[in-house]
């Protein structure tokens, strides 16, 4: 029998015609391709060192710069754009704005009392001073100085003082703090804009004396108006008797020279016994002898005692 023919359709050979449409497209010449290629490396590479060959310096801030080659430069940058050589350079910025900073310190008085004081301080870095300031304490300066030279500071002071000095004395303990500490920061390049005393207490034991003794003095000042009280009432009730005295005696003698003083003495209380129970609310029926109106009888005895 003849040989079956294998009834499976080999693929069309397409490799020539692929080759014959890459031959009639018109491709770029390789010089063409490598231009193309420099003009992106070295544009790219232009926009990336124009954008890091500047910096900026926000208001409130000043700024430096550290050179690989010849390190921190002394030229001090303002607020503003500025250039510098990209990789080469590289800014370091300082806010020059005074900030706020608490401490509380506990010190030993003179008449050796502890004191709890709490000090806030205005503080900024000298500007014209912050490439010394960057080698010598980097850029947490506040944090390296402040506390020891404020503890050491109120330690100082508070030692010249005694506890109640501290107290009645307080503007002077702070111009004396204000004083020394401003010395003290200026050896480091740090300028203090203000210092103010916040708070200052003691310990337990000498505020309950403070307030013993305070109790005390008050005990002795209320002893003191009791006995000035006493003084007072005692010359008052002496004048008040040498007053009825006198006064009996001018009445003595007044119903001596005038027996008619005592019937105008009667009609006085009669009237004051009439007003007091009109304005009463309840009636009630009095003689003439009551209210004191016998006068008839009162002139004979008047008469009797003239014979």
């Amino acid at each position: 029998a003849p040989p079956q023919k294998n009834a499976r359709a080999h693929p069309p050979n397409t490799t020539a015609a692929t080759m014959q449409g890459l031959k009639a497209m018109n491709l770029p010449s390789p010089k063409m391709v490598t231009g193309l290629v420099q003009t992106v490396v070295f544009g790219g590479a232009a926009t990336y060192g124009l954008y890091n060959s500047m910096f900026n310096v926000e208001g409130g801030h000043r700024a430096i710069v550290y050179n690989r080659v010849g390190g921190i430069k002394e030229k001090i940058y303002t607020e503003g754009t500025h250039l510098m050589v990209p990789w080469f350079e590289r800014p370091i910025t300082y806010d020059v704005r005074a900030r706020a900073h608490q401490v509380t310190s506990t010190s030993g008085s003179r008449d050796l009392q502890m004191v709890n004081i709490s000090l806030r301080v205005l503080t900024r870095p000298d500007a014209s001073k912050l490439p010394t300031i960057y080698r010598s304490l980097g850029t947490d300066f506040n944090e390296r100085v402040l506390p020891s030279i404020i503890h050491e500071t109120l330690k100082s002071v508070v030692a010249q003082y005694n506890a109640s000095q501290l107290i009645t004395q307080r503007a002077q303990v702070s111009l004396a703090i204000r004083d020394l500490l401003i010395a003290r920061a200026a050896h480091f390049n740090m300028v203090m804009d203000d210092v103010s005393i916040t708070a200052l207490t003691f310990g337990k034991e000498y505020t309950a004396a403070i307030e013993a003794k305070q109790v005390a003095q008050q005990e002795a000042e209320r002893a003191k108006f009791i006995v000035e009280k006493a003084i007072q009432d005692k010359r008052s009730a002496v004048i008040k008797a040498e007053g009825e005295a006198k006064s009996a005696k001018l009445i003595g003698e007044a119903i001596k020279d005038n027996p008619a003083f005592i019937t105008l003495r009667r009609i006085e209380a009669a009237r004051d016994i009439a007003q007091t129970m009109a304005t009463s609310n309840n009636r009630i029926m009095l003689n003439a002898d009551s209210l004191l109106l016998n006068l008839a009888e009162a002139e004979k005895a008047l008469r009797k005692g003239g014979d």
